[in-house]
């Protein structure tokens, strides 16, 4: 999905920090990426887009023709003093059909490729706005401790946040997957969603330069 950009492009500068939240350095970001003018109706529509995608859509009801049984008339038209009734699978029977119940549907549909990008951009642009967007130099873990992790989110003053990682990394994939509030994605699964559900998104250097990459247009 990288593309490349023949534009001029202008840059903003985002401060790398180290665990204790101290300045290390500078990079430079392409100011798309973290100053999209707002539209939250593409928001919107790509997060009821993920949500509508993991709709199982199974729920199924039986209609009058799928129940068994009133194959005859109950009773005869007129002289019982009831009122008339011409089976008892009708929907006002116990026991008889639904009307207009829910059948097996595909909830899903994809907005446009732009779309989805642009909805990406916002929901950054918005945690760099809201400066809940941090970048770290790197996090060193020695070996997958919970313990080591919780105390470096805390001395960054976080508790509820969406790590993104530019590829495998055991130690901290494992250290966080018991830590409520914290979960570790990779670049290629980041998704507007995921990151509206947490307060904080922290990337390393790396992640951030390839999510760059993705979303130039």
């Amino acid at each position: 999905m990288s593309l490349g950009c023949g534009r001029g492009v202008d840059m903003a500068r985002v401060e790398i920090i180290d665990i204790r939240r101290q300045k290390v350095s500078e990079m430079e970001v392409d100011d798309q990426l973290l100053n999209e003018a707002e539209k939250p109706h593409l928001v919107y529509d790509v997060v009821r887009m993920q949500l509508a995608g993991r709709r199982r859509g199974t729920a199924s009801t039986k209609e009058r023709s799928f129940v068994s049984g009133g194959g005859r008339k109950p009773w005869r038209q007129k002289g019982t003093g009831r009122a008339r009734a011409g089976s008892t699978r009708s929907p006002l029977w116990r026991g008889g059909g639904t009307i207009f119940g829910p059948h097996p549907r595909d909830y899903s549909f994809h907005p446009p490729k732009k779309v989805r990008q642009a909805a990406l951009r916002l929901v950054l642009s918005s945690k760099y706005r809201e400066k809940k967007l941090l970048v770290l130099d790197r996090f060193n873990l020695e070996g997958i401790k919970t313990k080591k992790l919780t105390a470096a989110l805390k001395s960054l003053g976080i508790n509820s946040a969406l790590i993104v990682l530019d590829g495998p990394d055991e130690v901290l994939e494992k250290s966080a997957r018991n830590i409520p509030g914290v979960q570790v994605m990779r670049c290629e699964g980041l998704n507007v969603h995921d990151i509206l559900r947490y307060e904080h998104l922290i990337f390393l250097r790396s992640s951030l330069e390839r999510v760059e990459r993705n979303l130039r247009t």
